[in-house]
């Protein structure tokens, strides 16, 4: 028994640092999930859209597509979730052309046909930040509406942090990105551990323009409270809650698009 107690005692705590040593040295593997496509591959989605490549400070480029709505009323700057490409994300772009909106997409590095490799948080906020300044170009700021989905909703708030578009709209966001990984690694020192912070409580107070949430009730990757905590930190902030909803079929739901309608009218 006391064999058996000590084995317990060194084996427990040996495995728990070896998955700490893994978790912060492999944590881009586990926060980012892209799939990649051949520079030659063919794009095809049902409504107009065009295809787009920016071209970083370092030489990446970043693939994009924007979308295109008639008599366009704005548009949604997208940022979409930590896995796949906008092969797959694209098929949401419908739900805002469909209202009147073009939506612009990108990839982020090491995404889709994007070249690179994310290696920290401020090089995702450089690569979204050089895209903003592009779209105004074709834009007037007060026509831009920051979409993020899941992942994107810290990058997202950042770039509303530090511009003045018209909307902010979060879909599934986060309270923020230790928040998320205690929620599933709740017995590691994450704090110490992660290098992403994405800190979305911290920005969102000081955001003067309309901010619109929208969550599951039934999340199980972040979870609901994660925005009920965030309508509390300020009054510009209101959430639409999606009974049943999880984390990736909000726009399976009539009150989703209620929502989105409400607060799209212009």
């Amino acid at each position: 028994m006391l064999k058996f107690i000590i084995y317990i005692i060194i084996i427990i705590p040996a495995v728990l640092v070896g998955l700490g040593i893994a978790v912060y040295l492999f944590q881009e593997h586990l926060i980012f999930h892209p799939e990649k496509l051949s520079d030659k591959y063919k794009f095809s989605f049902p409504n107009e859209f065009e295809e787009i490549t920016f071209v970083t400070q370092d030489g990446n480029t970043i693939s994009a597509i924007l979308f295109k709505a008639i008599n366009s009323k704005g548009l949604i700057y997208y940022h979409h979730g930590n896995a796949g490409n906008i092969e797959s994300w694209g098929t949401k772009a419908t739900d805002f052309t469909s209202i009147g909106f073009d939506v612009l997409m990108y990839d982020y590095r090491g995404y889709g046909k994007s070249t690179g490799k994310i290696k920290n948080e401020k090089m995702l906020y450089k690569d979204a930040l050089m895209i903003y300044k592009e779209l105004l170009n074709n834009y007037k700021e007060s026509e831009l509406i920051l979409y993020g989905m899941s992942l994107g909703t810290g990058i997202a708030t950042k770039l509303a942090n530090e511009n003045n578009p018209k909307l902010l709209i979060l879909e599934t966001p986060y309270y923020n990105f230790y928040d998320v990984s205690k929620y599933h690694y709740p017995y590691l020192p994450n704090s110490i551990l992660l290098h992403y912070q994405f800190k979305i409580n911290k920005w969102l107070p000081h955001i003067k323009i309309p901010i619109y949430l929208f969550h599951g009730t039934e999340d199980e990757t972040i979870p609901y409270n994660s925005s009920e905590r965030l309508i509390k930190l300020a009054d510009n902030i209101k959430l639409f809650t999606i009974k049943d909803g999880s984390h990736n079929n909000l726009n399976t739901f009539q009150e989703y698009h209620q929502g989105l309608e409400e607060v799209l009218r212009v």
